[in-house]
């Protein structure tokens, strides 16, 4: 058995600082990179490309809504050829520094408002990975386990990897819970330990009302903005490999 970690990074900007990227990034096997979107901008999309290069971590893109004031989680009503748009801007932009490093970019990952908005909406997941597969048919694409994301996806042709959380509480039908809801996160470190191992090993995570549901778990997300994300990488990490279970990048 074996499974992916991957993290959200490369979210500082400008003069302000943010997350533990060069901490967590030798502990996980693929990195979800901001594109200047929602968070990042060429300097710290420069800097995170070369890390994760030095650490041969697996380097995706990770393409928000134009949204730097709400990180990219505020709903925006955009039309489908627009969020086409974007995310093609994005991955040009985070292709370019691939580049001069001698890279190849290996996934792509939706943000936020983006990545909900795919789940639940056909016409924007196809939107978003129809903009995948016209720039590198190759990518691999990261969605929400059981979601609209993954069956567009498919339909596409590309290859598909469902997504699960580590700090996140889902719903009876298999969707995050909302961010608005207070309890939508988890910061207890052995709670998201016990959701990992059940989803990784049972292919089942208990919704926030006990409910026991079906799930497809290729890689874990853990967000590098969370102050408890460094805590959570490192037990997580050791408690899969207690498990016999291997760590593997995409």
């Amino acid at each position: 058995m074996n499974i992916d970690l991957n993290c959200d990074l490369g979210e500082a900007y400008g003069n302000y600082s943010f997350g533990s990227d060069q901490d967590i990034i030798p502990l996980i096997t693929s990195a979800n990179i901001a594109c200047g979107f929602h968070a990042g901008d060429e300097n710290v999309m420069n800097r995170t490309i070369q890390l994760a290069k030095k650490h041969q971590v697996g380097i995706g893109a990770h393409p928000g809504l134009p949204d730097l004031k709400g990180f990219g989680r505020h709903n925006m009503d955009i039309a489908p050829e627009e969020i086409y748009n974007i995310v093609i801007y994005q991955l040009g932009a985070l292709n370019g520094f691939c580049r001069i490093h001698d890279v190849k970019m290996n996934h792509v990952k939706p943000h936020g408002a983006l990545y909900q908005m795919g789940a639940k909406d056909k016409n924007i997941a196809r939107a978003i990975t129809k903009a995948v597969v016209d720039f590198d048919s190759e990518l691999i694409f990261v969605g929400l386990a059981n979601s609209l994301l993954i069956t567009e996806a498919e339909k596409m042709g590309i290859k598909v990897v469902s997504e699960v959380f580590a700090d996140r509480r889902y719903e009876d039908d298999g969707q995050l819970v909302s961010r608005k809801d207070p309890n939508a996160t988890i910061s207890n470190t052995d709670e998201a330990v016990q959701q990992v191992l059940k989803m990784v090993i049972d292919n089942k995570v208990v919704s926030k009302n006990g409910k026991d549901i079906d799930i497809q778990a290729d890689t874990i997300c853990i967000h590098g903005d969370g102050s408890y994300a460094l805590e959570f990488v490192t037990q997580i990490r050791n408690k899969l490999k207690k498990e016999g279970i291997d760590i593997q990048s995409l």
